[in-house]
């Protein structure tokens, strides 16, 4: 049972950071771009080796994300070999920070978290109408 809670924990990490991190890209579905959601939607999660061969190459998430056929040993040859997918990288330093990502900034288009708020300018707050 640890082992398995270990597991699923690791598996809804990798999925959250390489999902919400510093510059990622999300859009509206009218304005939304297949090949920038692929590139910049998803990260490119550089791990140390061991954990790269564990994950089975899925921090090169941004190539598996533009075309899914790629095999997961093959997707590391497709990063070097393809300008392309020559991202800037999260690592595991700077994917902590994604732990303080909460609320999406629609104006700046970027993720922030609840100490943003606090930079808002205050609104008066108008009382809901009374419907009789």
């Amino acid at each position: 049972m640890p082992v398995m809670m270990l597991g699923t924990s690791l598996g809804v990490w990798l999925f959250y950071v390489q999902h919400q991190f510093e510059g990622v890209y999300w859009e509206h579905h009218q304005d939304w771009d297949y090949s920038k959601a692929a590139l910049e939607g998803s990260s490119f999660y550089k791990l140390p080796r061991v954990l790269q061969w564990f994950s089975g190459n899925i921090g090169f998430h941004h190539i598996h994300h533009l075309s899914p056929r790629i095999p997961n040993y093959n997707l590391e040859k497709a990063w070097k070999e393809n300008e392309l997918f020559q991202v800037d990288p999260i690592t595991l330093r700077s994917s902590l920070k994604s732990m303080t990502f909460r609320l999406w900034d629609e104006d700046n288009k970027q993720l922030v978290g609840f100490g943003y708020l606090k930079t808002l300018p205050k609104k008066k707050v108008m009382p809901a109408p009374v419907l009789e």
